[in-house]
């Protein structure tokens, strides 16, 4: 519950991010970039602060499952399969949170977002 917990997290605050660029986004559509560029550069910036957030995340929480084997009940604290499916819920989780506003951003009217909301 605690990593779908963050995985809702991570989405909000990188989809209000991305989406606080659409003037930025709307500018550059209208000097004439492509969908495909718009996307490829928000999707890197983003998904790159995400996975170093993650591998801060998992580096730490495989540090720190000493600490907390002793309040686990029949689960083993450094269990390989849950650190791959925390890993894989908040990678799913920060892809979905780049790729919405971006889509988002590129069905928009470049004069539209240039006037802002």
């Amino acid at each position: 519950m605690a990593v779908l917990l963050a995985g809702v997290g991570l989405y909000g605050v990188i989809s209000y991010v991305v989406s606080q660029r659409t003037r930025e986004l709307g500018l550059r559509m209208a000097l004439g970039a492509q969908g495909s560029d718009l996307l490829r550069m928000v999707m890197r910036y983003r998904i790159g602060l995400a996975a170093g957030g993650i591998a801060v995340g998992v580096g730490l929480a495989a540090g720190t499952t000493r600490l907390m084997g002793d309040l686990l009940y029949n689960v083993s604290p450094q269990d390989p399969a849950v650190f791959a499916a925390a890993f894989a819920v908040m990678g799913f989780a920060a892809v979905a949170a780049c790729l919405a506003p971006a889509l988002r951003v590129l069905r928009t009217d470049p004069v539209l977002a240039l006037r802002g909301e």
